[in-house]
């Protein structure tokens, strides 16, 4: 067995401190944006959802994979520094259903009424392939305004290709 590399890293210097906060501060940042991702649509928006007795987008796919089972998010921060809406208005992920290894895709409606941006088809796209290239089925969770208006020209082409690919 060979030894470990050796490291000039010193934990007790003045730089390393420096680093380690400028690294925590930014873990800082890093958890706020992906807590604007799990708020949704913010208060108003999920609270009208709820008086419409529907579930939010991660309780429907909590309830949808099989109990005790791990689902993990794909590309949650999706759009971040884009004009889009952080993670598009869309969750997906890999999790088990009924014992079998699946491919989700769920619109957030709390987020611009679920509505396509380029991100959440970029997303869309994205799980599409995942499934084909790794054979899995792709379960659709869908309750989308359609495109956002505003952003046609640049959703109604790449997002044919989801229909394409079912």
């Amino acid at each position: 067995m060979t030894a470990p590399p050796a490291t000039r890293i010193d934990p007790r210097s003045p730089a390393y401190a420096e680093h380690r906060q400028a690294m925590q501060r930014r873990l800082h940042q890093l958890r706020a944006e992906h807590d604007k991702v799990l708020a949704g649509g913010g208060v108003a928006y999920v609270a009208r959802h709820r008086s419409r007795h529907k579930l939010l987008v991660r309780e429907r796919i909590d309830l949808l994979v099989d109990r005790d089972s791990p689902f993990l998010e794909l590309s949650p921060l999706a759009g971040w520094g884009t004009d889009d809406p952080l993670g598009g208005a869309m969750v997906t992920g890999l999790g088990i259903v009924a014992g079998v290894e699946c491919v989700i895709s769920a619109n957030d409606p709390t987020v611009k009424g679920g509505t396509s941006s380029p991100t959440s088809i970029a997303k869309a796209l994205r799980a599409q392939e995942i499934a084909r290239v790794n054979r899995l089925p792709l379960i659709n969770l869908t309750e989308s305004g359609g495109a956002d208006l505003p952003k046609q020209a640049d959703v109604f082409v790449p997002g044919g290709a989801t229909f394409k690919n079912l």
